[in-house]
């Protein structure tokens, strides 16, 4: 027994060491009996380097479209919309042709077409703001958490008190607003002549430039009168296009261009910068008013520019 015991207490002191060692690698793996050992990697997959943070799930295209569709539903009670509005489809991947409208053509050809619908089977219309007196802050917020989108074409006798206002609204939406030419005073262009025009259209493509940095290539004549001379400047002045509109909303109607007195595929909605000054309603209500209309009736509103 003697002669055995030597061995006896060699052999339990290894065992010790060996169960030593092994604790201090497993406490250094960061492994423990609290804390799981990462698990082996998949077949044909390689394991992630040691403390690496896990990679962030990808969020698919529907998940995608369900949050969006649920912030709209949130914006549209917040602000009092009878529904949320409906979510424009991509725009096309080549702009339609647009063309003069029939019956609205001048005597000069080449002109910049003329037109008060936008060519396309989508169910989409376009909303746009003219002249700039009212300048509400409510409305950026409004449109932005609704996500509406919008073109302004601008006056400058009423926006040049607060270029600040058209300048925050020109960044307050995602791939922001486009600011057009409504001229500098809003007259009645026909009544005019040539060199008086040019001052009026062109001038106002000087002001956009200078405070928003980029000439307009669309042009809405005031009262959407014009005349050949019209056509003829804006065209010197870089203007591609000419969109007057189908139907035109107020805070408490719409109007309609069309006998059916109804919306189509393409139409371009007019409205205006006004308070409740001029109209029964702010521009808040207006935007309730037409955006109700609008997605009753089934259609989204999308962008101008990406159409035209």
């Amino acid at each position: 027994m003697r002669k055995g015991a030597p061995r006896s207490r060699r052999t339990l002191g290894a065992a010790l060491v060996v169960a030593a060692l092994a604790s201090a690698a497993t406490a250094c793996s960061g492994a423990g009996p609290d804390r799981a050992a990462p698990p082996s990697p998949a077949s044909g997959r390689q394991a992630p380097k040691q403390g690496a943070a896990a990679p962030e799930p990808q969020v698919g295209k529907a998940e995608e479209l369900r949050v969006r569709k649920a912030a709209r539903a949130l914006a549209a009670k917040k602000w009092g919309l009878a529904e949320p509005p409906l979510e424009a489809p991509a725009p096309p991947a080549v702009k339609p042709e647009i063309t003069t409208r029939k019956g609205f053509e001048t005597r000069s050809e080449g002109m910049p077409p003329v037109f008060t619908t936008v060519p396309t089977k989508e169910k989409v219309v376009f909303l746009t703001i003219d002249d700039g007196s009212e300048k509400d802050p409510e409305l950026l917020r409004m449109m932005d958490e609704l996500k509406i989108p919008y073109s302004a074409f601008l006056s400058d006798y009423v926006v040049s008190d607060d270029y600040a206002y058209f300048s925050r609204m020109q960044k307050s939406q995602k791939g922001g607003v486009a600011l057009h030419n409504h001229t500098l005073n809003h007259r009645y262009l026909p009544g005019l002549s040539y060199s008086q025009q040019k001052r009026e259209i062109c001038g106002m493509q000087d002001v956009i430039e200078k405070k928003f940095g980029k000439r307009p290539e669309l042009f809405r004549p005031p009262y959407g009168n014009y005349n050949d001379d019209t056509l003829r400047v804006a065209k010197s002045c870089g203007i591609k296009a000419v969109p007057l509109w189908a139907a035109e909303a107020f805070p408490d109607r719409m109007e309609w261009r069309e006998w059916d007195r109804d919306l189509h595929p393409g139409d371009i909605v007019l409205t205006h910068f006004r308070g409740e000054e001029d109209w029964k309603g702010s521009m808040a209500d207006m935007v309730r008013r037409v955006m109700n209309v609008i997605t009753a009736k089934g259609y989204a509103v999308a962008k101008l520019e990406d159409y035209v």
